[in-house]
C-alpha cells in the first residue's frame, strides 16, 4: 500500500471515529425504556419478543442518532462557545456540515426501514419520535416549560414502541411513570446548566433565560413526588394486581425513592445531572441501586407467574 491509499485508509478511519462520537452512542441507555413492554409483561421469557425488542432498541438507537446529529448542526455555533459541547465533532469542525446532514438521514431512512419491518405500529410510533424531535430542534426547545414536556413525551414514545413491537399493553400507570421521570431528569439537567453557565446561559439555550434556579427547585419537588406517588399507584394498582397475581411489586418502591433522591443530592450537593446517562455510569450507588430495582422486579413478577 503506497503513501497516498494509507492516507485514504486514515482520513476514512478518522471520519467514521467522528461519525461514531457525533452518534452520542451513551446517551442510547434511554432507549432502554422500550424494554419496559418486555419486562411488565412476562414477555422476558420468550425468545422471539426479546429478539423483537432488542430489534427495536437498535432502531431507535439509530433514529435518535440521527436526530442527534441534526440538533447538533442547528445549534453548532452556540456550542462552540459551551465549555463541553464545544468539544463534539459538529461544533469543533471535525466533522463537516455536509456529511452530518448526509449521515442523518440515512441513519433515519434506515430506521423507518427496519420499523416498518418489525410492525407497522412500530413504524408509526417511530415515525412520530422522529418528527417530533425534528419539531424539537427546529423550533419547539425555544420554548419555555414546553421543551422539557416535549422530550419527556419522546420517553413514554419509547416505552409505548417497546410495548408495540411485541403487542402487548403497557399500563397508563407505567406510561405516566415514564413521563414523570423523564419530566424530572429534563429539569434537574436545566437546574445543572444554570449551575454551570451562570449569567450567560440562556446564550447556551435560549429558555434559560426564563427558568431560575428557584422555579425549577419548585419545579422539580412537584415532579419528584407526582414521580413516586404515581409509581406506587402502579405497584398498587388492580390491574397489575391481576396482570400478575401478587402485590409483592410494592416492594421496588423503596429503590424508585431511593434512586430519585440520590440524583437530587447528587444535582445539589456534587452539581451533576447534565448528563443521566454519565451520571449513572460514574455513580456507583445510582448503579446498584437501579440494578438492585431491575432483579426484583424481575423475580416478583418471574415467581408471581410461577407459583
Amino acid at each position: 500500500m503506497d503513501w497516498q491509499s494509507e492516507n485514504k485508509v486514515s482520513k476514512l478511519r478518522k471520519i467514521i471515529k467522528v461519525i461514531l462520537i457525533e452518534l452520542r452512542p451513551v446517551q442510547w441507555m434511554k432507549n432502554l425504556f422500550l424494554f419496559a413492554g418486555l419486562i411488565f409483561s412476562f414477555s422476558f421469557t420468550e425468545i422471539g419478543p426479546i429478539l423483537q425488542s432488542i430489534l427495536a432498541f437498535i432502531v431507535f438507537c439509530l433514529a435518535s442518532s440521527s436526530v442527534y446529529i441534526l440538533n447538533d448542526i442547528i445549534d453548532r455555533e452556540v456550542d462552540r462557545f459551551h465549555p463541553k459541547k464545544r468539544v463534539r465533532p459538529i461544533a469543533s469542525g471535525e466533522l463537516r456540515i455536509g456529511q452530518a446532514i448526509l449521515v442523518s438521514i440515512i441513519l433515519a431512512v434506515v430506521a423507518l426501514i427496519l420499523s416498518i419491518l418489525l410492525s407497522r405500529s412500530f413504524f408509526f410510533v417511530c415515525f412520530t419520535y422522529i418528527l417530533l424531535m425534528i419539531s424539537y430542534s427546529i423550533g419547539l426547545k425555544k420554548i419555555i416549560i414546553l421543551d422539557v414536556i416535549i422530550v419527556s413525551f419522546g420517553f413514554i414514545l419509547r416505552a409505548v414502541a417497546g410495548a408495540v413491537v411485541i403487542n402487548v399493553e403497557i399500563s397508563p400507570w407505567l406510561l405516566l411513570t415514564t413521563f414523570l421521570l423523564a419530566l424530572f431528569l429534563g429539569l434537574c439537567k436545566r437546574r445543572y446548566e444554570i449551575t454551570l453557565l451562570g449569567e450567560s446561559a440562556h446564550t447556551h439555550r435560549n429558555t434559560l433565560f426564563y427558568y431560575s434556579s428557584y422555579l425549577l427547585d419548585q419545579m422539580i419537588a412537584v415532579v419528584t413526588a407526582s414521580t413516586v406517588v404515581t409509581y406506587a399507584m402502579y405497584t398498587m394498582a388492580k390491574e397489575t394486581y391481576l396482570k400478575f397475581g401478587t402485590r409483592l411489586l410494592g416492594l421496588t418502591v423503596p429503590f424508585v425513592i431511593y434512586g430519585i433522591f440520590r440524583y437530587l443530592y447528587l444535582v445539589h450537593r456534587e452539581e451533576e445531572g447534565g448528563s443521566p446517562e454519565k451520571t449513572l455510569f460514574t455513580d456507583k450507588p445510582l448503579l446498584i441501586d437501579i440494578i438492585l430495582w431491575s432483579i426484583t422486579a424481575i423475580l416478583i413478577i418471574y415467581l408471581s407467574q410461577r407459583l
